[in-house]
């Protein structure tokens, strides 16, 4: 919730929550109960005022329009449905999947790889992930995150707002995770991300880059380490026909620029008419810096929905597959 929250360093919003996270229920003595886990997060630095001027108009590419259209009145004043700040929830929710996991050694991890044009050349294994909480833009090459720091605050200064990618590195899932049609861990952590306020795009494994490969470079060779199936490489992202293969598990989160820019922007309002929507408030000029917690979170709530299937699975004594006997067992 740290992580996330907001005013936590120069290069973010400036609203001040601490975000502190009230248990209602389902949680006894540091265990839970068995019964629903209620969590409360109560906003202490909402300033609705600050929403008055577009009280009647659509902002540029917020869900304004889109929430009119559909429901036909809307609550302008932020922290709704559309707002980042519903994200605090997912990260608090996510901390409880991350306990869930925990004894199974699985390690989510999630950094910042690019702010505008500016991106790191480097593979995960190449970086020192331990770094990425080591400056504000939660890049884990401090010279790269130096750059992106500067440029993050040149746009602010210029009133305006830039995008960014989020890398995920998932590490010590099982193989056997996941589900072979609609509901494959890879369209599921899709899903996830793209629920995610500003992502608008989601790519694992080679993703667009293997495009201008071969076959024959691109498929993950098989080989045997003891009793465990290894690849060789791992384009696949450790998902093959939807279903873990063991390996790491690594994808990227595209976020857009932020809609709300302190400079006027061209719009309509309710009725139809021309007008002009000036920005105000409080609001990131980059959101990737505090998007890491929640890429991370919802990868947890993913991972733990299909450690529950797989745990269900093995107790209806489903056979698996034992390399140690070629044979199934």
């Amino acid at each position: 919730m740290a992580r996330r929250r907001p005013g936590q360093s120069a290069i973010v919003t400036q609203r001040d929550e601490e975000d502190q996270v009230e248990i209602l229920s389902g949680v006894f003595e540091g265990h839970s109960t068995g019964t629903p886990i209620a969590l409360l997060i109560r906003n202490q630095d909402a300033k609705s005022k600050d929403y008055g001027h577009i009280a009647d108009k659509f902002r540029p590419s917020h869900a304004d329009f889109t929430y009119f259209a559909k429901y036909g009145l809307r609550d302008y004043r932020g922290g709704g449905r559309s707002s980042a700040r519903e994200t605090a929830a997912r990260v608090a929710a996510g901390a409880i999947a991350k306990l869930l996991l925990q004894p199974l050694g699985l390690r989510i991890q999630a950094y910042v790889s690019q702010v505008g044009d500016l991106a790191l050349t480097q593979s995960y294994s190449e970086l020192d992930l331990r770094l990425t909480e080591s400056n504000p833009v939660r890049c884990p090459d401090p010279l790269r995150a130096a750059e992106m720091e500067a440029l993050i605050r040149q746009v602010r200064k210029e009133g305006d707002t830039i995008g960014g990618v989020v890398s995920a590195l998932i590490q010590n899932v099982p193989a056997g995770w996941g589900e072979p049609v609609f509901d494959k861990l890879h369209a599921e952590l899709g899903k996830a991300m793209l629920s995610i306020n500003a992502v608008k795009g989601f790519e694992y494994g080679s993703g667009f880059a293997g495009v201008s490969m071969r076959g024959s470079a691109h498929n993950d060779l098989l080989y045997s380490e003891g009793t465990k199936a290894q690849t060789r490489t791992n384009y696949s992202g450790g998902i093959q026909g939807g279903i873990s293969n063991g390996e790491d598990i690594y994808f990227r989160v595209a976020f857009k620029p932020v809609a709300t820019l302190m400079r006027d922007q061209e719009s309509l309002n309710e009725k139809g008419e021309s007008v002009t929507v000036s920005g105000k408030g409080r609001h990131d000029p980059c959101v990737v810096p505090r998007a890491v917690p929640i890429v991370e979170a919802m990868a947890a709530l993913v991972l733990a929905d299909f450690y529950l299937r797989q745990q269900a699975r093995h107790r209806e004594n489903l056979t698996i597959f034992d390399l140690s006997k070629n044979k199934h067992a």
